[in-house]
């Protein structure tokens, strides 16, 4: 199963050939994955793990949040589930390459936010990040779906 959604479609704005508005917030996206999944496991006949499930919303929810704060916004996301687990792709507008930050500034006082890089490569199999020839960044991440 594979989904595409895009922020800026050729189409006046709002309208898609698909019918449905890109998911550029993290419920959205959540959403989409979701039902990208479930219809992945109702497909294939096999029951969804819960476990893994959460594992892949919570790095779709970082990467969108972490486009939407550090990035300009979601330009695209895409959504495709397949042998390997849940490939997804969010694109922004920014060139700047993500950064774990330090939990702690100069000082040792502890620094709000910064957990959303780490969890992201932590719970993916494989993140890339590549640069998009109009600009801005698309961030690739596979999550295993057992």
């Amino acid at each position: 199963m594979y989904e595409e959604y895009t922020a800026e479609p050729l189409e006046p704005p709002g309208a898609r050939r698909d019918g449905f508005p890109c998911p550029c917030r993290p419920a959205e996206v959540r959403e989409a994955v979701t039902r990208a999944v479930s219809e992945r496991c109702r497909a294939t006949r096999t029951p969804c793990d819960t476990e893994a499930l959460a594992d892949v919303l919570l790095v779709a929810s970082e990467l969108t949040t972490n486009a939407m704060l550090h990035g300009g916004g979601v330009t695209d996301f895409q959504v495709d589930v397949n042998g390997l687990g849940v490939r997804l792709s969010v694109s922004d507008r920014s060139d700047e390459l993500p950064v774990a930050v330090e939990p702690t500034d100069r000082q040792g006082r502890r620094r709000p936010g910064g957990h959303g890089w780490p969890i992201v490569c932590r719970l993916s199999r494989d993140v890339r990040v590549s640069d998009l020839p109009a600009g801005g960044k698309c961030i690739t991440a596979v999550v295993p779906l057992p």
